[in-house]
């Protein structure tokens, strides 16, 4: 039994979900289980030449490999439909390949209402927050309940724990710093957003192999909090890197990377493969920047930067997480 995790480590929108499809086509896995949020995030994956959306089902799709929303996460059902459709109608075949834990929560209309009237938060409005809430006050709607989904529905630990070898991915959406116990308060998300978040989902912690996170060489931030400081490069990073939100379209607030925060997500996350996306953006920009100590840092070149970052990520267990 095994499985390796991927786990967002700022907030949110670090490209998680090529990562996902590019250790799908390597991984040789069974199963791709995504353990938490719902559709308020948005993967972006390019596949066989097209560009496909996804906000609730797992990458696993595009290679035939079995796809879990877990029990982690929260269902929108006509999203879930809608992107079933949306995904056929691409040629990928979905038949028998995607599937959502009986006990997960569901999104229903008055969540949508509720989160529609959020001012402070800067939420997706995608229902998530009221749906985790009557979860947690155990007045909620399981999808074994739902009369739409049962030929979707699968028993996680029957799934996992009794059907022979497996080899898993656990998907994560949204990111670390977004994470409803470790990120900056109250402007978080209502899920378990860290590598602990995949365990929630029948995963044991003898399972776990690899812990991917994944980064960009710069930071973003879509919500209400003030995120992005007055300077001109900023403004350039958006236009370079496409910074708009894959759920709604909104403009990502941009900043440099706070390696103190990267090295926290790090750690506490376990990670000991990590991915730095977007170095491209950076070599438009050719401005090579980064926040130490509470202070920018300034590098000559690209490999300048590189080389201090391998440098600063050792966690206390002295594993060197690999820069990619």
């Amino acid at each position: 039994m095994q499985a390796d995790i991927v786990v967002g480590v700022q907030a949110g929108d670090e490209a998680k979900g090529k990562v996902t499809h590019h250790l799908c086509r390597e991984g040789n896995y069974t199963h791709v289980l995504r353990f938490n949020g719902g559709c308020n995030a948005g993967h972006t994956i390019y596949h066989e030449g097209k560009k496909f959306v996804t906000h609730h089902i797992p990458a696993g799709v595009f290679y035939g490999i079995k796809s879990i929303i877990g029990s982690g996460c929260v269902v929108n059902v006509k999203q879930f439909f809608k992107e079933l459709k949306e995904l056929k109608k691409g040629g990928i075949d979905v038949d028998g390949k995607v599937f959502i834990a009986r006990n997960t929560h569901i999104i229903t209309d008055e969540h949508l209402e509720q989160d529609g009237r959020d001012r402070s938060i800067g939420t997706t409005k995608r229902g998530n927050g009221p749906a985790y809430s009557d979860k947690y006050g155990r007045s909620g709607q399981l999808a074994k309940d739902h009369p739409d989904l049962g030929p979707y529905l699968i028993d996680l630990y029957e799934e996992l724990h009794e059907n022979g070898s497996v080899r898993v991915l656990c998907e994560g959406a949204q990111g670390f710093e977004l994470d409803i116990d470790w990120g900056d308060y109250p402007y978080v998300t209502s899920s378990h957003c860290t590598a602990a978040g995949a365990l929630l989902n029948a995963i044991p912690h003898s399972w776990i192999r690899n812990v991917w996170g994944v980064a960009k060489i710069y930071e973003t931030y879509v919500g209400a909090k003030q995120f992005e400081p007055n300077n001109p490069a900023f403004p350039l990073l958006r236009k370079y890197g496409e910074e708009y939100g894959a759920t709604t379209g909104r403009p990502r607030q941009c900043n440099w990377l706070n390696l103190d925060r990267l090295t926290k997500a790090v750690n506490i996350n376990g990670v000991n493969r990590l991915v730095i996306n977007k170095m491209d953006v950076m070599r438009q920009l050719d401005q090579w920047t980064l926040i130490k100590g509470g202070e920018e840092k300034h590098f000559k070149s690209e490999s300048e930067i590189k080389s201090y970052m391998a440098k600063q990520l050792t966690d206390p267990l002295e594993r060197r997480p690999v820069l990619i």
